[in-house]
């Protein structure tokens, strides 16, 4: 099929989506994920369930061999329950991140929930056909790598980002430096995000320094 005879039948496709039907001489097409969509990430829900399914279990076993630069942390909205009567509470692989913790900083407080952080970033989804070390879908830094000396931080509330996200800013120091992976369930769920670069059901990775904390955003700083 020639570029402009694929261009036309995006076009067509696009119009009858916003009216409701598609249909084709051929077949019907799902309006909710284009060609490209269902090529770059095929059975993505799927996908996701097994890729963290396997790591969490692969961070259990790295963690009890003593491999402490691996975490598992509950997510913390789940913090403070109480079983009922001789019950036990249980929590799902999905009810955690996991963090791979790549430097230490020196203090020992920590964001807390109503916080603004200071914060470096980079986040990506897990291999995909086209992205074999995972879809780049936002970063803090202009360039295409990160300089300590010229990246300028970006600056948010801690309650204002995805559970996952909230829940390693929560546990994190000054100076913290971790590669945190987020379980759709506690990222953007069933839902497509960022304009449509991310897709529903996505595991986010985030690459993570926290520069600094403070309960009001004036007073944070970006060294």
């Amino acid at each position: 099929m020639t570029k402009t005879i694929k261009t036309f039948f995006r076009h067509v496709v696009s119009m009858l989506c916003l009216g409701g039907l598609l249909l084709t001489s051929m077949s019907i097409v799902s309006c909710s994920e284009d060609k490209d969509d269902v090529e770059e990430f095929a059975n993505w829900k799927t996908t996701n369930e097994n890729y963290w399914n396997k790591l969490y279990t692969t961070t259990e076993q790295k963690i009890k061999g003593g491999d402490t630069s691996w975490k598992i942390i509950k997510n913390y909205t789940l913090d403070g329950q109480h079983a009922v009567g001789n019950a036990q509470l249980s929590y799902k692989p999905e009810n955690h991140i996991i963090v791979h913790v790549l430097e230490s900083g020196t203090e020992t407080k920590s964001p807390l929930l109503t916080d603004y952080a200071s914060v470096h970033y980079m986040g990506r989804l897990i291999p995909s056909t086209t992205y074999t070390a995972g879809l780049i879908f936002d970063k803090s830094w202009s360039s295409n790598t990160f300089n300590a000396l010229t990246s300028r931080p970006t600056h948010f509330e801690v309650r204002g980002v995805v559970d996952g996200f909230a829940t390693a800013l929560q546990q994190m120091h000054r100076g913290d430096h971790w590669v945190i992976y987020i379980p759709y369930q506690l990222g953007y769920g069933a839902v497509k995000a960022g304009g449509g670069t991310i897709p529903a059901y996505s595991t986010l990775i985030f690459d993570v320094r926290l520069v600094d904390f403070a309960h009001v955003e004036k007073n944070l700083k970006d060294k």
